[in-house]
């Protein structure tokens, strides 16, 4: 799997791409490989505010339920309503179709602190 360049990527698994003070949030390929089967996506309403490392909603496959982290300060202003009737499609799309949320970015956001698409290659293939 080649991960886009043009995101910058978690330790605990998301992906971020910033447009302007738009974030788009979803999870990578290797997370929803990890997971398995998805069945449930647990998404937080337009409006609700989402804070660096705090939980803002879940990921539930067969195996497991999957806490996801938000990767910028700000107010979510779009879920994806696709997975609320078709959650399996983060199997199938995780880098596109099957982004999970965007979020009205905090002023002065500051992706340099995440990793590069290669750096989270190597460290996806590490934890494998």
């Amino acid at each position: 799997m080649t991960y886009p360049e043009n995101y910058r990527y978690t330790k605990e698994h998301e992906w971020i791409r910033l447009e302007g003070d738009t974030a788009t949030i979803g999870i990578t390929f290797h997370a929803q490989s990890e997971l398995g089967d998805i069945v449930y996506v647990d998404l937080p309403k337009v409006g609700t505010q989402v804070a660096v490392g705090k939980s803002f909603g879940s990921v539930e496959s067969v195996k497991a339920v999957s806490d996801i982290y938000a990767p910028v300060d700000g107010e979510v202003i779009e879920t994806n309503d696709v997975l609320a009737s078709a959650p399996e499609k983060l199997n199938e799309d995780p880098h596109g179709v099957a982004w999970l949320i965007k979020v009205k970015a905090a002023k002065g956001t500051d992706l340099s602190n995440l990793l590069s698409a290669a750096e989270y290659q190597s460290y996806a293939e590490a934890e494998s």
